[in-house]
């Protein structure tokens, strides 16, 4: 069971970047599937999850409108578009899978705690 995250890098302010988390080991399909952040000396921070079987798609409403996460489910893999993205976007990414259905079960969507399987993370630095 595993998460890869990928295609974070450099970015203009403006600019956009779609990140990808494929899964091995199981459906993305069948579980909620996060994302989060972390900057340098602050905590992890939610932005986005999408609910197992398409239950629906959450945002933090610091990114709602330039954010949108989705789900390819023959590549096995889970998208999150950043648009007109900001130097306050500046951090490491990380996707997480909720495989114990924590989140099926009380639809708490933002809370670390409630995923058990994580990505390694992948830069995003926004600068000029």
């Amino acid at each position: 069971v595993q998460l890869q995250a990928s295609g974070g890098g450099l970015a203009r302010p403006g600019e956009s970047l779609r990140l990808s988390c494929t899964a091995s080991g199981f459906t993305v399909k069948d579980y909620a599937i996060g994302w989060f952040r972390q900057a340098p000396g602050k905590e992890r921070y939610w932005l986005s999850s999408i609910a197992a079987r398409s239950l629906g798609e959450y945002y933090s409403n610091s990114v709602r409108g330039r954010f949108s996460i989705s789900r390819d489910s023959a590549k096995n893999t889970v998208y999150l578009q950043m648009n007109n993205l900001e130097p306050g976007d500046t951090a490491i990414y990380f996707c997480a899978a909720d495989l114990s259905l924590l989140t099926y079960s009380n639809g708490i969507y933002y809370q670390p705690g409630q995923y058990d399987t994580w990505g390694q993370g992948t830069q995003v630095t926004v600068s000029s």
